[in-house]
């Protein structure tokens, strides 16, 4: 007796893995495991991505912003950025300040060109910026959409299965759990996936929305520190060109 219940439980066991679960499924219950484990690796591997390259962004910016403290060139790029890749966000900003500068200083001779200089270094620090925030953020809504739709497709392969396991039920008039167990154990199997591709990237989504968040608001703080010195610089080129008139 106890040998017999042993075997129909190492049965049954063997029966219900995951693989098992996956080859016994019905073609939709099948398409909708597939899709799930497919969104899960791929919001897996963007996750992975987006938290390697900002980590090493937010280190590399440290060292950068430690590299500024002497005071930050505005006529050329600083040794520090001019080493940094060419990716990365910073020292593209950086480049972008530096590059408007070189082109409008021949027109800074007047207090409203000069001003106008500034407005115009502004404006190309926040838009360098914003497109640098843009490349970060890419398939980041890729993310959010696994996060929000991936439980209900994984509903909807348990309402598929359940209805499955229904209609097997009727057709053999037999409920018993021999019957029933492995359409059931199909729906939860799908249930399952979506859970387990939706959770992670809900918790990264937020995670890597909040280091994408902090990482601009380092790239406007530099930019902040770039207007300061290049209004120092600004004023002080306005005041040598007024003792050279007067």
């Amino acid at each position: 007796m106890v040998d017999t219940a042993t075997t129909a439980s190492a049965a049954l066991a063997h029966t219900l893995t995951p693989v098992e679960l996956f080859l016994q499924a019905d073609s939709i219950v099948k398409a909708v495991i597939v899709l799930l484990i497919l969104a899960a690796a791929w919001g897996l591997g963007v996750t992975a991505e987006k938290l390697i390259r900002l980590s090493v962004l937010h280190r590399r910016a440290a060292r950068l912003f430690d590299s500024i403290r002497q005071g930050l060139p505005v006529s050329h790029l600083a040794d520090g950025f001019a080493d940094a890749p060419q990716n990365d966000p910073l020292a593209q900003v950086y480049r972008a300040m530096v590059e408007e500068y070189e082109r409008s200083l021949e027109l800074a001779q007047t207090d409203s060109q000069r001003d106008s200089l500034q407005e115009r270094v502004h404006r190309v620090g926040q838009l360098a910026s914003a497109g640098a925030i843009d490349h970060l953020q890419a398939r980041l809504p890729g993310l959010a959409t696994i996060g929000a739709v991936a439980p209900f497709v994984g509903l909807f392969g348990t309402v598929w299965g359940i209805m499955n396991s229904f209609q097997g039920i009727a057709a053999s008039n037999n409920t018993s759990l021999a019957v029933v167990a492995p359409g059931i154990a199909e729906a939860l199997f799908a249930t399952a996936l979506g859970l387990v591709a939706a959770i992670p990237a809900v918790i990264f989504y937020n995670r890597i929305s909040g280091d994408i968040g902090a990482y601009g608001k380092r790239l406007s703080t530099f930019i902040g520190v770039f207007e300061v010195e290049l209004s120092r610089q600004l004023s002080k080129r306005g005041e040598r060109n007024g003792l050279r008139a007067a």
